[in-house]
């Protein structure tokens, strides 16, 4: 590639031939038909009409779902733009958890609508400046329009999980995963004054067991994970347990690096044996002293410490057990994780777990802990014929479970099944009369582009679209009709209100912010450099005396000697 010197000399090489390279006008319509190439994948995932998509991994494995994010996540594109396009399915779905088919085809629609002010050479300055005055206007009028709820009332939560989880896959089992998904999330909700934190990812793990039917799904009220007793003949079952948690090997600690013992009699060996047993020794007296019923430590423990804790004390043991499942168990059970036997104390002891219990399911044997009192983590067990079922109803539960944590955190609802955005849509379109200039076209193209969502939940259930659309037109012209939208069982207009179809305000605020954001910054792209990676030929070639030797190339002694 070359740049033309503008005292028109000869044209300077900057580039490398094998580079790529699209400018201005080229380079924003490509990445506008990038976008769209995108959303299309996605445009028949959306609402509760939809269609499901199977997917290969690079493994072998089978993906079959209708969830924006987890079939974007599969695909594997070229194209810089739409490279960027499913990054934003991805923030969604970490932000909020729900949205993320909306995200993408609402950034596809808004881009497309650019596309014929870049075609009449509008200054994309222009139109992205028109798109942030939109954006500003869009969350005002969401938040007005946001209803409060009472988040302790159990019927309210019930209403806006039951709309997420009417566009999924699970949808057929109707209350089970709504009540799994609310459960959950009241039960890890931990709240200091005004600050509400709840973590799902790291306090309510989903433990999922081919087999059985979906009817067994359940939150414990404590936590499960996939270990048995050491021991055959340690206790499977005990009640009231006081629980001792440590993150420390109860066996001898080996030497740092290579350790030398120069032994001169038999008796030196013996010595040294008896060194090792008195140091185990003196960790299970340390462990003795606060009594426990069960020991749970996330390294090793020896033979030795085993019979001494089990032959006179009766205790049970489980070793190596995973970080974040000793996090969950402390916050069940109410202990402290210790960090050396010897600082064990009194109040370190988990009492608040009322069974303890090893049982095989299927070919694995699992430890419950349950039964507690006040418990601030879960395990949320689920059962399904296969395991592309149960993948899918994981996947359902997340998006749920990120719904009800949104709107505990945020307790404001809106109209769903395409009301808001046609609600907006009207109102923008009455706005853009009072824009200035050139960015009226601009600010109006955006509002006709939010209508792509009632469209599309009208396309995906084979409803009549012209007649849908220019009826909710109408309705949404008059006062009472804001809460008129798609209902996507039936394809017909409906109310939203009577039928319960409601959208957090949470997730509709990060859908808007996160697509149109994201579609001003591929406008403001005016250069599209693809470099081809250097193949081995074209690397400089090396002076004969730097040339490693034989030996020199592995850094590794392993691979040097063989």
């Amino acid at each position: 590639k070359m740049f033309a010197n503008p005292m028109r000399q000869q044209p300077v090489m900057v580039l490398q031939n094998n580079t790529k390279r699209e400018q201005g006008k080229k380079a924003q319509l490509s990445n506008i038909k990038a976008a769209r190439a995108v959303a299309d994948v996605v445009r028949t995932t959306l609402g509760p009409s939809s269609m499901l998509k199977m997917l290969l991994d690079p493994m072998g494995g089978i993906v079959m779902t209708n969830d924006g994010n987890a079939i974007l996540r599969e695909i594997d594109v070229a194209h810089p733009a739409a490279k960027s396009m499913i990054e934003l399915a991805r923030a969604q779905d970490e932000e909020v958890g729900d949205g993320t088919t909306s995200v993408i085809v609402l950034a596809g629609q808004i881009l497309q609508a650019a596309e014929i002010f870049i075609e009449k050479r509008v200054h994309p300055t222009v139109v992205v400046n028109a798109y942030f005055k939109a954006m500003e206007e869009i969350l005002k009028i969401t938040e007005e329009l946001g209803v409060d709820i009472d988040v302790d009332s159990e019927e309210d939560i019930k209403k806006i999980v039951t709309s997420c989880i009417g566009t999924k896959f699970s949808h057929k089992w109707g209350d089970l995963i709504v009540d799994l998904a609310i459960k959950a999330t009241r039960t890890v909700v931990r709240q200091s004054g005004k600050d509400v934190e709840i973590d799902l990812k790291r306090y309510a793990k989903v433990e999922k067991i081919p087999g059985g039917t979906i009817e067994e799904c359940t939150v414990l009220d404590g936590v499960m994970f996939n270990k048995d007793i050491t021991h055959g003949e340690m206790r499977r079952k005990i009640e009231n347990p006081r629980i001792v948690l440590l993150d420390c090997p109860l066996e001898y600690k080996k030497g740092e690096s290579m350790t030398n013992i120069e032994m001169s009699n038999e008796e030196d060996f013996k010595k040294a044996l008896e060194s090792e047993e008195e140091e185990v020794r003196k960790m299970c007296e340390h462990i003795l002293r606060v009594k426990p019923d069960v020991v749970i430590t996330e390294k090793g423990i020896s033979d030795f410490c085993q019979h001494f804790l089990m032959k006179g004390n009766n205790i049970t043991m489980i070793r190596r057990i995973r970080k974040t499942d000793n996090n969950r168990l402390a916050r069940v059970c109410g202990a402290t994780i210790a960090h050396r036997p010897e600082e064990l104390q009194e109040e370190d002891v988990g009492t608040m777990s009322g069974l303890f219990e090893v049982k095989k399911i299927g070919d694995d044997y699992f430890t419950f802990i349950t039964e507690s009192k006040n418990p601030e983590a879960c395990s949320i067990l689920l059962r399904g014929a296969s395991k592309d079922v149960l993948n899918e109803i994981e996947r359902n539960l997340q998006d749920a479970m990120q719904v009800a944590r949104s709107v505990i955190i945020n307790p404001k609802l809106v109209p769903g099944g395409g009301a808001l955005e046609m609600e907006l849509a009207n109102r923008l379109i009455k706005h853009s009369k009072e824009v200035e200039g050139l960015q009226q076209w601009p600010f109006k193209a955006l509002a006709t582009a939010l209508e792509v969502i009632p469209r599309t939940l009208a396309q995906n259930c084979g409803g009549n679209v012209v007649r849908l659309m220019t009826e909710l037109r109408a309705k949404h012209s008059k006062e009472d009709g804001i809460w008129y939208g798609i209902d996507g069982n039936k394809g017909t207009i409906a109310n939203m209100k009577e039928i319960d179809i409601w959208d957090p305000v949470a997730v509709k605020l990060q859908t808007y912010k996160t697509a149109i954001e994201s579609s001003c910054m591929l406008l403001r792209i005016d250069d599209v450099v693809s470099g081809m990676k250097k193949t081995k030929k074209q690397a400089a070639p090396q002076p004969e005396e730097d040339q490693p030797g034989p030996d020199e190339g592995h850094t590794f002694g392993d691979e040097r000697d063989g």
